[in-house]
């Protein structure tokens, strides 16, 4: 037999830009206070988990799950109040989501002899990172609008000129913002999706924690999107997002969707919990008041110093930024009082010095400030 061929190293298979990546890393949270991932913190009543318990039982685990998981499309329609005359795309969060629109997305005036050489996906930032790492594994360009350096206010005229310049298949706003937590202008996103060739997709994410949504509009305009997760309402694990849209539009996205992407116990845990969706409500309400709480009490332990900045927030987190050079010790401090927190420094130039704390439990947020005062007194 002829010897085989010897395989190829990783730098002559892989796309060289895949090669320069980092993998995405998820820190190990064992034994500390987790608040670095945006998180509910709240788990089920044990009465209510003994139902979803029972619930699981009927799931068929020796069959494929519905492809179209239509009793999850009709609770989350009756529980979200999706607009009538709207599709419904689920994904396996919304990473998933952007995937699938990142992988149909075509150039705006192909054929005309003007396109870009590959579709472009516009994002804002510093801003949700993975617009700008799918848009890598697809092969689209990436441009990303600097946000305001001051307070991270949406710059119109600057998203205005590079949609002029750019023609973005792909225009992504998160609503609220993360990881800066704030609440961009609605007129000044309405201003964008009027004047985007491509689609709009508002990343709502973080609808728990707000009463502001496009959702509503859908239809208002022919080239929006609105995207959402169940993940920050509590249902992390089951990695579930859906995109909501006109017909035409979800049609298309959905030839790309990976047959029975929701498996059958995630479908049959969010029917169950989108059923008993009031205890989720309180949850977030909790949240909510627990959120202003802690901003509160983060501005008053700084006292005026100038040693933290408390970032106003419609998320279920804070940013904070700190005194030059000194975010690094913060957070390796509080990792020694057992709490984890997301650094920021160093990922966006905007973001220098900055730190992001999700809203834990009361408790939890009572150790943080401890911690956190017992650092800054040092000072």
């Amino acid at each position: 037999m002829p010897e085989p061929p010897e395989t190829l190293p990783p730098e002559m298979l892989l796309r060289p830009e895949i090669q320069a990546l980092s993998a995405y890393h998820v820190p190990d949270a064992t034994g500390l206070i987790k608040l670095d991932a945006m998180e509910n913190p709240y788990g089920w009543p044990n009465a209510l988990r003994d139902d979803w318990l029972r619930a699981l039982r009927d799931a068929e685990l020796n069959r494929y799950p519905d492809p179209r998981a239509g009793a999850l499309q009709t609770a989350l329609r009756e529980a979200m109040a999706i607009p009538a005359g709207m599709d419904l795309l689920l994904g396996n969060g919304s990473d998933e989501l952007i995937q699938m629109l990142a992988l149909a997305v075509a150039a705006p005036g192909q054929g005309t002899g003007r396109e870009p050489a590959r579709p472009t996906l516009l994002a804002l930032e510093p801003g949700f990172v993975m617009y700008r790492m799918i848009a890598l594994f697809a092969g689209l360009e990436y441009v990303g609008v600097p946000l305001n350096a001051d307070d991270f206010a949406l710059d119109l005229d600057a998203t205005l000129q590079a949609i002029e310049a750019h023609q973005p298949a792909l225009t992504f706003i998160a609503y609220p913002n993360n990881p800066t937590g704030n609440l961009f202008a609605a007129d000044a996103i309405e201003q964008i999706i009027a004047a985007s060739p491509g689609l709009v997709i508002v990343d709502e994410a973080y609808a728990p924690f707000t009463d502001a949504s496009f959702l509503p509009r859908l239809g208002d305009w022919p080239n929006l999107l609105v995207m959402r997760t169940v993940s920050k309402m509590g249902l992390a694990g089951l990695r579930l997002g859906y995109l909501a849209g006109p017909p035409a539009w979800i049609a298309q996205f959905d030839k790309v969707r990976l047959p029975y992407n929701v498996n059958v116990l995630s479908q049959a845990s969010a029917v169950f919990a989108l059923r008993h969706r009031a205890v989720l409500d309180q949850q977030t309400q909790a949240i909510r008041r627990e959120r202003e709480r802690l901003a509160a009490a983060l501005i008053a332990l700084d006292a005026g110093r100038g040693r933290l900045t408390v970032y106003p927030s419609a998320a279920n987190f804070i940013l904070v930024r700190t005194e030059p050079g000194r975010a690094s010790a913060l957070f390796d401090g509080l990792l020694e009082h057992g709490i984890l927190i997301k650094t920021l420094d160093g990922s966006h130039p905007l973001l220098a010095d900055c730190l992001r704390l999700t809203v834990g439990l009361p408790e939890e947020n009572a150790k943080l400030l401890e911690a956190l005062a017992a650092m800054i007194g040092r000072r």
